[in-house]
């Protein structure tokens, strides 16, 4: 099943690419590597463990991904190009002693093992606690392996 037929079995749509916030390109293809600027969830701000919960964290993440995957489909044409999802940086907008910021990434990392499958959606992967443009929760910097 392609990637976008997954999505739509899931109930979800790729969002609309969103006006960049500076000087900078979403994209940059190098190679069969994308390496992607951060993607956030713009629709979900706030500091996750404050006025946030883990599972509100967790769906920031599906979110930031799904924005990501605008990016990758703009870049290569459809989803089903991509070969491997190589590394995620996960940055969580959180309170100063929240420590769950894995759990919050396990949203978007999840998300790309059902839409497409072990063998691709699975990544490296780092998730760090920090202070995000436009309060967003999460926010999330990609490197994927493209045909």
């Amino acid at each position: 099943m392609k990637p976008e037929d997954k999505l739509k079995e899931l109930g979800l749509a790729l969002p609309e690419k969103r006006a960049k916030g500076g000087n900078y390109i979403s994209c940059v293809r190098t190679g069969n590597l994308l390496f992607l600027s951060g993607s956030l969830s713009y629709d979900v701000i706030g500091k996750v463990g404050d006025t946030l919960t883990i599972e509100e964290g967790y769906e920031a993440s599906r979110q930031a991904i799904l924005f990501a995957l605008t990016t990758i489909k703009e870049e290569v044409g459809e989803l089903s190009k991509v070969k491997k999802f190589v590394k995620l940086l996960g940055m969580i907008n959180t309170a100063f002693d929240f420590t769950g910021q894995a759990k919050v990434m396990n949203g978007a990392s999840d998300l790309l093992v059902e839409v497409f499958g072990e063998e691709v959606g699975t990544h490296a992967r780092t998730a760090v606690g920090m202070m995000l443009p436009r309060g967003a929760a999460v926010e999330i910097d990609i490197i994927v392996e493209v045909e």
